[in-house]
């Protein structure tokens, strides 16, 4: 039976996949997937590391070893952790490398997010992680900011790996172009061999159907179409610049190419296909780094063709179309980019947040630890030690369980968080009512608090709404001026429909981002909805609680 990741090689793409983690290693689902699948190269961020580190116990054994070795700032813990990640996965891709001569075989690893405005901080940490990484085949991520140009120039200069990321403009993508030629051109008059040093630019797709879309009417024929012309048009800048005197020059040294790499792949928009920018953007000398939803969809029904060269003066005329329509691509895309800087730098904030509380917790053993060995078989030092042999004692169970046990933390955790949410209460003291729209442990703990406290003085009401009867939902959204209510969305999973719903009528009411808060899990759809719609907060809960145990933690 074909593979449609497969055949992608027939065309010149390489298909990396979004996301690493330490079982994906240490089970050997990486090497099935280069073997079955054809993956070329692996891509992380710190929100793929968050979710991997927060949901469970994978890195507890790594931490524990960083704690050993005197170890406890928590950004240092991460790239301990990180590192020893992106050296086993170049370990394992390092046979690819050297099939492809270099092509292919990479895994990158980001420089700090929060350095995106900062050029030599940025050239200084890629500097330092390409070496503490000590593979050939890892690639250093920056951010394609202003700031971030120089460093992607020094860096290459240096003979580093550079994946640059966060691309949206076609202007930018010159920058980033030149940027790259520049260190190619400084790195040539040194006695480094230029195809020593390999770069891809990471164009970001599908952010920009959701940003455009968003000011499209209904209907409109050019809905779900920008991302890709954009990528199309992109193309043919490359194939321009890198078919130049300029860059043949450098060529005939050895030089690379710098390969357009499509992120952000995975469709945002259920009512388009599932695997619409990855059909759409097929052609030589490209990468599409897919996120696992996407790379098994397309796996079952991919469609292979050269699409990247086809359509591109339609894809040309329905950029005119767009800003013509009123909607300029350059002012959607650098909002686009600074969001995106936000996004990923309060992913690693919230990342270090709780490599925090987990160092804390470990390094203090967590409460009760005196008495811990004083009962019969160590009972409660191994309810402590997450032992889930306690419950059942077939693997699979046992994963379940220990990556449930998050709540053994929740007072030492959220002690950390009282001054950040004492923050949020006073900044919305403003409003006349919250309403928490949930289901089930989203809602039980503010339900409890509502009946067990009255309101207070100068502080909103709080009313929660947990049933889909029409008559109770119309009750209590109509307790207060819509424009004077807080609508916390409250969803573990992020994808629960109930809550889901009660955000859309109440959308419908009063559809400004300031009047809502979400509460969910890293990494879920209601993550996304509301960075979508600029939602005022989203607190990430802790993927390791189970909601009936939610009660002390953001939830409550």
């Amino acid at each position: 039976m074909s593979n449609p990741l497969k055949e992608l090689a027939q065309f010149g793409q390489s298909p990396w996949m979004d996301f690493i983690s330490r079982p994906m290693l240490q089970s050997g689902d990486l090497a099935k997937l280069i073997e079955e699948d054809g993956v070329k190269g692996v891509t992380s961020n710190p929100s793929i590391f968050d979710k991997a580190i927060s949901s469970g116990s994978d890195y507890d054994e790594g931490i524990q070893g960083a704690l050993d070795a005197g170890i406890t700032d928590p950004e240092a813990v991460f790239e301990r952790l990180a590192i020893k990640d992106i050296q086993e996965a170049c370990d394992v891709l390092k046979p690819v490398y050297d099939e492809t001569d270099g092509v292919d075989g990479y895994v990158s690893l980001e420089v700090a997010p929060t350095l995106a405005y900062d050029s030599d901080g940025t050239a200084a940490a890629a500097e330092r992680l390409f070496s503490a990484v000590d593979r050939t085949n890892v690639m250093i991520k920056i951010p394609a900011t202003k700031e971030g140009l120089p460093a992607i120039t020094s860096s290459i200069a240096k003979g580093i790996n550079v994946n640059v990321t966060l691309i949206f403009s076609l202007e930018r993508y010159m920058e980033v172009i030149n940027a790259y030629l520049a260190g190619l051109e400084k790195l040539s008059e040194t006695d480094t061999p230029l195809k020593s040093v390999a770069s891809v630019a990471s164009f970001f797709i599908s952010r920009i159907d959701v940003a455009v879309d968003n000011k499209l009417p209904e209907g409109s024929p050019l809905r779900g179409k920008i991302a890709t012309a954009n990528g199309k048009t992109a193309y043919k800048l490359f194939e321009k610049v890198f078919g130049s005197d300029r860059f043949k020059s450098l060529a005939e040294k050895g030089a690379r190419v710098q390969r357009p790499l499509w992120a952000s792949t995975g469709t945002k928009d259920p009512s388009y296909p599932d695997t619409l920018y990855v059909d759409g953007l097929i052609g030589k000398d490209t990468v599409n780094t897919i996120p696992p939803k996407t790379w098994d969809a397309f796996r079952d029904h991919g469609t292979v063709a050269e699409t990247i060269t086809a359509g591109v003066d339609e894809a040309r005329q329905q950029l005119e179309t767009l800003l013509e329509a009123g909607i300029n691509l350059s002012e959607v895309t650098k909002i686009l980019e600074d969001e995106g800087v936000k996004s990923f730098a309060d992913a690693y904030e919230g990342l270090l947040h709780h490599l925090k509380d987990k160092v804390a917790s470990m390094a203090g053993g967590g409460p009760g630890n005196a008495s811990r060995e004083s009962t019969p078989n160590g009972l409660v030092s191994r309810i402590w030690g997450k032992d889930a042999s306690l419950w059942k004692s077939d693997e699979d169970h046992k994963s379940i369980i220990e990556n449930s046990l998050g709540w053994l933390g929740l007072p030492e955790t959220m002690s950390a968080r009282v001054q950040e949410l004492t923050a949020f209460a006073d900044d919305v003291r403003g409003f006349e009512s919250v309403v928490v729209l949930g289901m089930g442990g989203s809602s039980l703990a503010p339900e409890v608090f509502r009946r067990s406290f009255p309101k207070r003085d100068g502080h909103p009401a709080l009313r929660v709404l947990d049933s889909t009867d029409p008559e109770t939902v119309e009750a209590v959204l109509a307790a207060a001026p819509a424009e004077k209510t807080l609508f916390i969305v409250a969803s573990k999973s992020g994808s629960t429909t109930e809550p889901l719903r009660f955000f859309d009528y109440a959308w419908s009411k009063i559809p400004k981002g300031e009047n809502f808060v979400a509460i969910t899990d890293p990494g879920s759809q209601l993550e996304a909805l509301a960075k979508e719609k600029g939602f005022r907060n989203c607190f990430l809960n802790f993927a390791d609680i189970g909601g009936r145990f939610s009660a002390l933690s953001y939830f409550g």
